[in-house]
């Protein structure tokens, strides 16, 4: 076999894609049923089930029915939008639920020759649409291989694409976030990536009219990839005689560019019908706002899921650009990562909802392969390459790590910070102190160099019961003659609640004369479980003059709330130095 090793690299990757999609479904012990289309994924796919099995894209009689038996919202229905003439219209363009329509198909065979409903949202569609970007996640892989082989070796090419996919999250959008358009618009690059190479080794108004239904399709997907004309466009320009020769050949290949914008109009009129035939319009605003005159770039640098600090291998994708001078994709990949990077940046919601790392990026990872390609190839050819290559391990290692956290929710999908994530960082059990960390940024690390003096003890279970924004009073501490110099207030609890404690607080007030000083950490931290006895700890440095000042620990909800509450201990952490 030509080439084996970026054969075999391409399969791994895709049975690590299988493993993590068994992991986090209820093949598996202790998970709920599989759930592909919620949230964002289910904007994206609704367009299926309304008119393939509804034949209702207007009023939706059909969703209260769906959302009351799956819960696949997120709540209030937000991915369709009332118009004024009565009509609603999907938030979400359509571009994944026509790629998901194979899928969909399969599911709703298998639906309908058994027992499950086949009403779009039963098990036999979430499995199909769950492995069946598998299936494009090879296909894409085997189209980037052949891509990459273009320009670099087997062993160069087997490499780049371990760590591409296996060292960033691209493994939890193309194998657990899987309905959301990621992974399936990371097939669309690497087909924009073979069409423009085949067209530029010899032109046909095949590969010509393909590359513009490519880009028409991952724009009715999401607007703003429409970048990736770029691709096609500025390749093989990295010299002014190559520029000079690509559009000699365009000029005697005028018809390809006919062909091309039909490609692009077929790819995306779908959209625009869809638009027309429920607003009146072929346009329709779905609501964006930019802030380009003010970028975020926290989106890349910020601890609350910055794109170099959770992924880190992604510093190798911008450093290969420096090594690319020579191939003739180098001004595609520098015009298109470079204007994708600032789009992303540059979008006003730049959280981007919950999250690993930056995942608007993901879809351009097929670009970002060939810089990476680029830097591969150079640091093979160094002494140093073993360190390399263990650094290569290192990092996909983390990272499979860091997504076991992330669906586990330690790793927060929003409200990560530094303290916390170097609490956490490869951190098998994390400590209900480490997850105080979400929420306040006061912790005491080595405890045993402190001397302990118990304030408060409470042992009994304490049943408490109050209304939404409402609080229970759990601990009232009175601080008298307090030594100051490195003083620490300690508060545990173990508390037990039937409920729901999402929004639930656990708070420390501490009033002295004339300020307070407050800290809380939640109740439904990461280690925490419904219906099980939690435990949880924080600290507070105690301030100067707060002689003669009150401690209190309660409890808080912004929803009805009852529990038991085990034990309460406040404790006074004096340092022995």
């Amino acid at each position: 076999m030509r080439n084996p090793l970026s054969i075999l690299a391409c399969f791994v990757i895709c049975i690590a894609l299988v493993f993590f999609r068994i992991n986090n479904s209820d093949l598996t012990a202790g998970h709920k049923p599989l759930k592909i289309t919620e949230w964002d994924a289910f904007g994206y796919y609704m367009y299926l089930p309304a008119f393939c099995i509804y034949n209702d894209h207007k009023q939706l009689n059909w969703l209260d029915t769906i959302e009351k038996k799956y819960g696949v919202t997120g709540g209030n229905g937000w991915q369709a939008l009332k118009q004024d003439n009565g009509n609603y219209v999907f938030k979400y363009l359509g571009g994944v639920a026509l790629m998901q329509l194979p899928f969909f198909a399969a599911g709703h065979f298998v639906a309908q020759h058994s027992h499950y409903p086949p009403d779009g949202y039963s098990p036999p569609y979430q499995y199909a649409l769950g492995f069946g970007i598998i299936f494009y996640s090879l296909l894409a892989l085997l189209l980037l291989r052949t891509v990459l082989l273009r320009y670099f070796d087997d062993k160069v090419t087997a490499i780049t694409l371990l760590l591409l996919c296996l060292a960033s999250n691209y493994i939890q959008y193309a194998a657990v976030d899987s309905g959301q358009s990621h992974a399936y618009l990371f097939v669309l690059y690497a087909a924009i990536l073979y069409t423009t190479i085949r067209w530029h080794e010899k032109p046909t108004l095949l590969f010509a009219s393909l590359t513009g239904y490519v880009i028409g399709l991952a724009t009715m997907t999401r607007p703003t990839e429409a970048i990736m004309l770029f691709i096609p466009l500025m390749w093989n320009t990295h010299t002014r005689e190559a520029a000079t020769a690509k559009w000699t050949m365009v000029k005697s290949n005028r018809s390809h560019l006919t062909g091309a914008m039909a490609g692009g109009l077929t790819g995306i009129l779908p959209q625009l019908l869809y638009w027309k035939n429920t607003t009146g319009s072929f346009m329709f605003d779905v609501g964006s706002k930019w802030d380009f005159l003010n970028p975020h770039f926290r989106v890349l640098f910020g601890w609350e899921k910055g794109w170099f600090i959770y992924t880190p291998v992604t510093l190798l994708f911008v450093a290969g650009m420096f090594f690319i001078k020579k191939f003739p994709f180098r001004k595609s990949v520098l015009w298109f990562c470079l204007l994708n990077i600032y789009i992303i940046i540059g979008w006003h919601e730049w959280r981007y909802g919950g999250s690993y790392s930056t995942r608007a990026l993901v879809q351009s990872y097929a670009v970002f392969a060939l810089p990476l390609a680029a830097i591969t190839n150079k640091l093979m050819l160094q002494r140093f390459r073993v360190l390399f290559l263990a650094a290569g391990v290192y990092l996909i290692a983390v990272n499979f790590f860091q997504i076991g956290q992330y669906n586990a929710t330690i790793l927060h999908y929003d409200d990560m910070n530094r303290q916390y994530y170097g609490a956490i960082y490869l951190n098998p059990q994390p400590t209900p102190a480490d997850m105080s960390l979400l929420d306040t940024d006061e912790i005491l690390k080595n405890e045993k160099d402190y001397k302990k003096t118990i304030l408060f003890r409470s042992e009994t279970n304490r049943e408490i019961a109050f209304t939404a924004g409402g609080s229970d009073t759990i601990a009232v501490v009175q601080l008298q003659q307090i030594p100051y110099a490195e003083t620490i207030l300690k508060v545990e609890a173990s508390l037990f609640a039937p409920g729901h404690l999402w929004q639930s607080f656990l708070h420390t007030e501490m009033t002295m004369k004339d300020s307070v000083k407050r800290n809380r950490v939640r109740l439904f931290s990461p280690i925490s479980k419904d219906s099980l006895t939690n435990e949880y700890t924080s600290f507070m440095q105690i301030p100067i003059r707060a002689d003669n000042g009150t401690v209190s620990v309660y409890i808080s909800s912004s929803s009805d709330f009852k529990g038991t509450v085990k034990s309460v201990r406040v404790s006074l952490l004096q340092n022995k130095h």
